[in-house]
């Protein structure tokens, strides 16, 4: 089972997350992120607010896998959890891959009962469900995807080294492990950050953009 953890974790999953940067271009270009100690301060703040919204909602929709009227008030209470509509779109967009790639390595009847495109948090929770996972392993998988695929990003954007945006990320473990727990305790989390959702929504507008978000 760890194994399955690892492999919904890992950003070569083939489900589109590298097309996204959570943020990270805008705030470059907005001069919000230019260092390691701003991409810290960054991945920080999606943590504790976008990350912890997604571990919860992947927790709860682990311990749902097979409720369909369960999941899709989960859905809108994603929906009402996400401010911009940008990053509504691009969960969705994420979700649909992940529903792809994951309802192939762990087929199950368990995916009927999503919504057509869900929000990939939801997504997350089933493929959890679906490997044998448990709910505070889809909320480690969502926490940890809530900062590695924005530090990525951020590493291709500004050619920072790869050893210390590595080490940036890993310096986050603590704080990953409690977002996980607090998520995997029941509570569906509704923190938000109003400048990533404007700097998600003036991306969305750029036409020489490099990310989807």
């Amino acid at each position: 089972m760890t194994a399955a953890l690892l492999a919904l974790a890992d950003s070569r999953l083939p489900a589109g997350g590298h097309a996204h940067s959570g943020g990270v271009e805008q705030a470059i270009t907005a001069g919000v992120l230019t260092d390691p100690g701003s991409l810290a301060a960054f991945l920080r703040r999606r943590l504790t607010t976008a990350g912890a919204v997604a571990a919860g909602l992947a927790a709860a929709a682990c311990r749902s896998a097979d409720d369909a009227a369960a999941l899709a008030v989960l859905d809108a209470e994603a929906d009402a959890r996400t401010p911009s509509p940008a990053q509504r779109a691009a969960s969705r967009q994420q979700g649909r891959g992940l529903v792809r790639v994951a309802s192939r390595a762990w087929p199950d009847p368990a995916w009927a009962s999503l919504p057509a495109q869900p929000h990939h948090p939801l997504a997350l929770g089933v493929a959890a469900a679906t490997a044998g996972l448990t709910p505070r392993d889809a909320a480690h998988a969502a926490a940890y995807l809530a900062v590695s695929g924005p530090a990525t990003a951020a590493q291709r954007l500004l050619a920072m080294d790869p050893i210390t945006v590595a080490a940036v990320t890993a310096r986050l473990s603590p704080e990953i492990d409690r977002v996980a727990d607090d998520a995997a305790a029941g509570d569906l989390p509704a923190d938000t950050d109003p400048l990533l959702d404007l700097l998600t929504e003036v991306h969305a507008a750029r036409n020489d953009r490099f990310f989807a978000s």
